[in-house]
């Protein structure tokens, strides 16, 4: 198991090393960025609660996006909305917006794949095409471009940044996660997280399942990892798998369960990455998640150090938020890395709530 180390940062736990977290706040130049795509996958009903309705989920990243560069959603008539039930919970981009407040560093939204374009200014990479439904085992159509557009962006960004830190807005994205680490033979059946209060565990294994075999391919470390993005895989991972092999400098992989799925590619791809300079950065919801075990995964894939953010919810005056210690959402948009970030540039965890609260207000 990995050690949890507790440290002076108050709403910060770190896993395994904490080499960065002594590092990272010497560093005052980061850039954040926010890579967005869709899959069809997220349509499938009851897979995800990511969008107000399945066929809104496509909406979701645009809408993320631009609440994130603009501070307002343009691309539908109101925030995107995680609906689960009769529980109504803040998207994790008002999290990521709130907390990126505090931080004087330039902020980029990286689209890999999106369906419904953000009307905002994103760096788009994507050639026009977004992620498929993984079932059909025709998932993404070119991983190797996605990944090499990554890892050249990152060699610009390393000559002008101190570290960089990436997120991810993709709805249904721990079952495309899923398809990767299955696919690349790591046990990660049951262990991803979810936006919902239950896991459909069942279904995503069944999907991951059905992708595989119509892609001819066998759950095995000897797969090559852009075979297994292109059959089960989305259009995110390949590019964020890019930007964490081709920096120069640290990064932070700001998410959850689907991030470990980059740092499997990075593995396949190169046994002997070092994964020293980089962590993963989450929210505390993702780490204490008793429907999955991302340490679990992460301890399969190598020496990757985990950083849980607690941003003390329970005690919000915003009632949506509280949602997310109830097991809703937990996790998304790049949330727990942007308010990881906003501790390596020295603000409280009080005054990072605090200003999550007023962009909720």
């Amino acid at each position: 198991m990995m050690i949890k180390v507790d440290k002076m940062i108050e709403g910060l736990k770190t896993y395994g090393s904490d080499k960065l977290v002594k590092e990272l706040p010497n560093l005052k130049n980061p850039i954040f960025i926010c890579t967005i795509a869709t899959t069809e996958t997220s349509r499938i009903p009851g897979l995800t609660g990511a969008g107000a309705t399945p066929e809104l989920t496509k909406y979701t990243p645009a809408g993320d996006a631009e609440l994130i560069l603009d501070g307002e959603v343009k691309c539908m008539s109101d925030i995107p909305q995680t609906i689960i039930g009769e529980v109504v919970t803040p998207t994790p981009s008002m999290i990521t917006k709130g907390s990126l407040a505090l931080c004087d560093c330039p902020v980029m939204v990286l689209d890999a794949g999106s369906e419904i374009k953000a009307n905002s200014d994103v760096f788009d990479i994507s050639d026009g095409k977004h992620g498929g439904d993984i079932r059909t085992g025709k998932a993404v159509e070119d991983p190797e471009g996605l990944f090499e557009k990554g890892f050249e962006l990152a060699e610009i960004l390393s000559e002008k940044h101190d570290y960089i830190v990436i997120g991810e807005s993709l709805p249904a994205g721990t079952t495309t996660a899923l398809g990767v680490l299955v696919g690349l033979g790591y046990d990660a059946k049951g262990k991803v997280s979810g936006c919902m209060d239950t896991n459909p565990h069942e279904m995503k294994n069944a999907i991951v399942e059905e992708g595989l075999k119509n892609a001819g391919l066998e759950e095995s470390k000897d797969n090559d990892p852009f075979d297994v993005v292109r059959a089960v895989g989305d259009c995110m991972l390949p590019a964020v798998a890019g930007v964490l092999m081709g920096a120069k400098v640290p990064v932070v992989l700001a998410g959850g369960t689907q991030l470990t799925a980059a740092c499997a590619i990075a593995k396949a791809l190169d046994s002997e990455f070092d994964f020293s300079n980089c962590c993963l950065a989450t929210t505390s919801f993702v780490v204490k998640d008793d429907t999955a075990d991302m340490l679990n995964i992460v301890e399969q894939i190598g020496d990757i150090s985990v950083n849980a953010v607690n941003p003390n919810f329970e005690i919000s005056s915003v009632e949506g938020l509280k949602n997310y210690t109830k097991g809703f959402i937990k996790e998304g948009a790049g949330a727990g890395g942007a308010m990881f970030l906003a501790l390596m540039l020295g603000n409280s965890i009080d005054e990072i709530r605090e200003s999550i609260e007023n962009t909720c207000s």
